[in-house]
């Protein structure tokens, strides 16, 4: 009788927490949802966050407001997401550099896999290879033959110390087994600069920074990061055809909620955005800057996330490289 009596006292606890939730959910959303994007406005993660925003706003019915938080390489926006209410109206549009920060302890502020919900990964897509045109060199079998006759004077820039740049081209080393040294910049845009004017001499770049760069011949393209080639070079070799192998790197876009967000409203978000991706607006943007759409459930974006997280931190620890 005592254990019937703690049983029914106990299961109309569990209705009562149980209940707002689902009403929450069931009326969501009912006002505009704010998608944080951890970058300075104008760049090319902001451009695809705004094409997302506004397809998402359609599927959802509510406004969907970009706020751009930029500085400290994105930790700094995305601590703002960790530490937001969990209901779904705050979300972070994240990239491959939320990861690699995270393996570089750049930020302690947040966990990436405690401290937020993944929602769905809309696209990956290469790092392209790229030399300033005065080092002379036509391919990668032409920088590793030159890093290896001259130890540690080849240089190769990134957008940040623990950026996706800055941990590809550690990877480059550990695997060509070359010296190089790094150059960090507060952004894709400054290095892009100095790379062109010859300061700095590699650049493990992502697509909608170097486009156009490598489009008007004013760069030296060496190589892919992906298994596959680029529709957009496709007389680009990878990184495999070109002699590194186990080279699979991509930078990647996607959304995060806040830990605790409950499980009934990331699904209801996880099938708008990847509605959202599929649609042209999104869809022809991320084709346009040679990524493959994906399309999975959040599950998949947290195993992603994990397996790169262990990917990044043992190029750190083998790099032994400290950053604070």
């Amino acid at each position: 009788m005592r254990y019937l009596k703690h049983f029914r006292r106990y299961a109309a606890l569990t209705v009562a927490c149980v209940m707002p939730v689902l009403a929450c959910a069931q009326g969501f959303p009912t006002k505009p949802i704010k998608l944080v994007v951890p970058f300075a406005a104008g760049g090319g993660t902001d451009s695809i966050a705004r094409d997302m925003a506004r397809t998402l706003s359609e599927r959802l019915g509510q406004p969907v407001v970009v706020e751009n938080h930029g500085g400290g390489g994105g930790s700094i926006g995305a601590n703002n997401v960790a530490h937001a209410n969990p209901d779904g109206y705050t979300l972070l549009f994240a990239t491959s550099t939320f990861v690699t920060n995270a393996a570089a302890e750049v930020s302690s502020s947040y966990d990436v896999e405690k401290s937020f919900a993944p929602v769905a990964l809309i696209g990956r897509g290469p790092l392209l290879v790229v030399a300033n045109k005065d080092l002379g060199v036509k391919s990668i079998a032409d920088l590793r033959k030159l890093a290896t006759e001259r130890p540690g004077e080849i240089n190769f820039c990134s957008a940040g110390a623990g950026s996706i740049n800055h941990l590809s081209g550690e990877l480059f080393k550990q695997k060509a087994n070359v010296q190089m040294m790094h150059v960090p910049y507060k952004g894709s845009g400054p290095a892009t600069v100095d790379l062109l004017a010859g300061r700095v001499q590699v650049f493990f770049a992502t697509v909608p920074t170097i486009l156009g760069q490598v489009k008007e011949g004013r760069v030296q393209l060496l190589a892919v990061t992906r298994e596959q080639r680029s529709p957009l070079f496709p007389d680009a070799p990878t990184m495999a055809e070109a002699g590194v192998s186990d080279f699979n790197i991509s930078t990647w876009w996607g959304i995060l909620a806040p830990a605790g967000t409950p499980a009934v409203i990331v699904q209801q978000l996880n099938a708008a955005v990847n509605e959202a991706a599929a649609a042209d607006l999104v869809r022809q943007r991320l084709t346009n800057e040679g990524a493959d759409l994906f399309a999975g459930t959040p599950d998949d974006f947290g195993k992603a996330l994990s397996a790169e997280l262990a990917l990044w931190r043992g190029v750190v620890k083998q790099s032994g490289m400290h950053l604070d």
